[in-house]
């Protein structure tokens, strides 16, 4: 039987590798995942739900890791093991540094990669930081290109990746979502109301991003207070990321507002079942601007760029940085203007029909 390697070390690389992961085990092929673990205990959520557990381990997180630092442990540890152990494929998904050097270490095994999610471009390479130039790599070295979109396809057709090494996909996090509401419903509204916020309106809010470490974030913060005070009965549901330039910023602008739920970064399964019941969502995440579609969330996106575009065109994200004026305005619009919500809530999902994984372990049968 032969053998696909998976590697992924974040939570959304999980989530969007673990619906491919369960088609691979119901196929010909073996998948084996490598769990960098550049994100550790966000990781864990994921791999629990699905039921997924490691064929390695590299436990790789470290506080304040460098990106230098990061890249340069990844290589070392990913080398060995496939200097010891023979894969037939590689699958890596988007853009970490994960991704990137396990799609250099495989090719410098002269093992073939397959990228998921492939062709996402913002044109910009220090935005995102460094997540766009990491795909940009991917694209040179991968042989069979995922693109979830036809635009994403542009994009590497743009760069001379030949077409018939592409398959238009959709997206895996569209495959994933609905696993989650299909399979585990029952337990969504219990989160909802250990956080108490079952039955009353709240804004969802995500933030984490390097290039919005800082000032920016602040910002946003700020942004959030005067909503909450035009709108006494509107709450915020934050879950912070761990990482503690995100911390320091956020616990002391919003730890006291009493209508602010500051929580650590939540399993998959309870953030699905916040953002079910959300009335919108603000984010810096790309996930996340793909799976609001699927549940008609409205989504303002905290940054300057975005590599969906899809979603911006489509009508279901709005792209409106980080100044707190500008993120009040919009949120406030969308609060007030119930044509304007409905619009956005009600737009087509750009990104897929929850099919992607199957198509990829299909691929790969045949390709293999």
């Amino acid at each position: 039987m032969k053998k696909v390697a998976l590697i992924f070390g974040t939570r959304p690389e999980a989530v969007k590798m673990a619906p491919v992961y369960l088609a691979l085990k119901n196929s010909s092929l073996r998948p084996v995942v490598i769990a960098t673990a550049q994100h550790r205990e966000m990781l864990d959520q994921v791999l629990s739900l699905f039921g997924i557990e490691p064929d390695f381990d590299l436990n790789i997180m470290q506080q304040r890791q460098s990106l230098s630092g990061l890249t340069s442990r990844l290589i070392e540890k990913l080398d060995e093991i496939y200097s010891q152990n023979k894969f037939d494929a590689t699958l890596v998904q988007g853009d970490t540094t994960s991704t990137f050097t396990g799609a250099l270490v495989s090719f410098y095994h002269k093992i073939p990669v397959g990228h998921v999610e492939a062709g996402l471009r913002t044109a910009n390479v220090y935005d995102p930081f460094p997540e766009e130039v990491n795909r940009r790599l991917n694209g040179v070295i991968s042989t069979y290109h995922y693109p979830p979109t036809e635009k994403s396809k542009l994009n590497l057709l743009k760069e001379g990746v030949p077409e018939e090494n592409m398959l238009v996909t959709g997206n895996t996090v569209i495959d994933a979502l609905l696993w989650v509401t299909s399979n585990k419903s029952r337990l969504t509204s219990s989160f909802r109301e250990a956080l108490g916020v079952e039955g009353d309106d709240y804004i969802l809010v995500t933030m984490h991003r390097r290039e919005n470490w800082g000032r920016p974030m602040q910002e946003v913060m700020k942004a959030i207070k005067d909503v909450l005070n035009e709108f006494p009965r509107m709450k915020v549901v934050f879950p912070v990321h761990l990482n503690p330039a995100v911390r320091e910023v956020v616990y002391p602008e919003l730890e006291e507002h009493d209508r602010v739920v500051l929580t650590d970064p939540l399993d998959y399964l309870p953030f699905v079942s916040l953002m079910e019941k959300s009335k919108l969502i603000l984010t810096d995440s790309g996930g996340i601007q793909e799976e609001a579609p699927a549940l008609g969330k409205p989504t303002l996106v905290l940054r300057r760029t975005t590599e969906r575009p899809e979603a911006i065109e489509a009508g279901t994200a709005k792209l409106v940085g980080t100044s707190r004026e500008a993120v009040f305005m919009e949120t406030m619009r969308l609060l007030s203007d119930s044509r304007e919500y409905e619009r956005m809530a009600k737009a087509r999902n750009p990104f897929g029909d929850g099919t992607a994984s199957k198509r990829i372990s299909d691929h790969l049968c045949k390709n293999l």
